[in-house]
């Protein structure tokens, strides 16, 4: 056999090889199960994940929980210390009293401006009435001069009472306009103080809420992925304390290759069976069906397999089904996801829905 032959021969070998290890892995990976009807793909369990933080700086005093628990919605998972807090309630609820003090004293200093204006009032009706009586003497006196009556001294005394009597009926409206104004000021100082009222109100509920903050708690039923920070420590605003993952929305992610990805739909079933449990068959949907490819996972080890294009499809398990199971659902469990691409198709027998008892 020629050297050429030889060659041929051993690329041969190298091809024939290679494709007997594709189809293995297509097989195992993303096969069809001999049913036209029917695609998979390997995945894990996953959720969202929460991180529940610190709203605000402070130290933490305790922490409720442990990794791996299982909590529920509004269960309180950890607690910051409040003494600074605290403090600073009681220093905002005494400027709310001082607030509503300046208030009631502002609001009497009205009712006293309000009386100087009445009393004002009063001076100009009895100037007023003294200047009309002095005009209506130095009327007369005009008159009984002209008959020589009276000496034009008594005269004149008269017509000088009529202008004092005007500038003092003067002065006493220049009172009431005082009076006016410092009302007005008076009015001033209450809605400055009532604003004072309604800031020091805020800043009260503003602390309180803190303070209610510093009780951390779950805001889903999930379970503890990891504590990130320890009693004790101090975090900033928004520092992590510990990551929940959230039970109420577990998916598997899996790869599907271009030709089968086209073809589901969302909505489209899906049976998923994990490795630590086959004996049970899991419904799901398909919620998500990536509109761009890429690399097959780094789970697939061929080389062959990582070249090839693939579409990232997500599965969610029904909510109403993990509220059912919610306590034992764990999140990282490996296994492989069966997409149904006819809904008229019938599931063969072994992906026929079977949970837990």
């Amino acid at each position: 056999m020629t050297e050429h032959q030889n060659k041929w021969l051993i690329r041969a070998a190298v091809l024939l090889a290679i494709s007997l290890m594709g189809v293995v892995v297509w097989q195992k990976y993303v096969h069809t199960n001999n049913n036209k009807d029917l695609v998979s793909g390997n995945g894990r369990i996953e959720a969202v994940e929460i991180d529940i933080a610190a709203r605000t700086a402070g130290r933490i005093k305790d922490i409720l929980v442990h990794e791996g628990e299982f909590v529920f919605s509004g269960q309180v998972v950890a607690v910051m210390d409040v003494e600074v807090l605290e403090a600073q309630l009681r220093q905002a609820q005494a400027q709310h009293k001082q607030a509503r003090a300046s208030v009631a004293t502002a609001r009497s200093q009205i009712a006293q401006r309000a009386s100087e204006k009445d009393a004002a009032l009063a001076l100009v009706n009895q100037r007023d009435a003294e200047l009309e009586n002095a005009r209506k003497h130095a009327a007369r006196s005009v008159e009984l001069l002209e008959r020589q009556a009276v000496s034009r001294q008594q005269a004149d005394d008269d017509a000088a009472r009529v202008q004092s009597t005007a500038a003092a009926s003067s002065a006493a409206r220049a009172q009431v306009a005082a009076a006016e104004a410092n009302i007005a000021t008076t009015q001033a100082q209450v809605t400055g103080a009532e604003s004072a009222v309604v800031a020091a109100q805020a800043a009260v509920e503003r602390i309180e809420a803190d303070i209610r903050d510093s009780a951390l708690k779950s805001p889903r039923d999930g379970r503890v992925q990891y504590l990130v920070a320890q009693p004790g420590e101090v975090l900033g605003a928004g520092g992590r304390v510990l990551t929940l993952v959230d039970l109420s929305d577990v998916y598997m992610t899996f790869f599907l290759p271009t030709a089968a990805a086209g073809r589901v739909a969302l909505g489209s079933e899906v049976r998923l069976i994990l490795d630590a449990a086959p004996q049970f068959v899991i419904p799901a949907q398909v919620s998500f069906v990536a509109d761009v490819a890429q690399f097959t996972p780094k789970t697939v080890e061929t080389a062959s397999e990582r070249e090839k294009l693939m579409f990232r499809v997500r599965a969610k398990v029904p909510e109403e089904l993990l509220k059912k199971y919610i306590t034992v659902v764990k999140t990282g469990l490996p296994g492989m996801a069966y997409v149904r691409l006819d809904r008229a198709a019938e599931w063969p027998a072994r992906l026929q829905v079977k949970l837990p008892q």
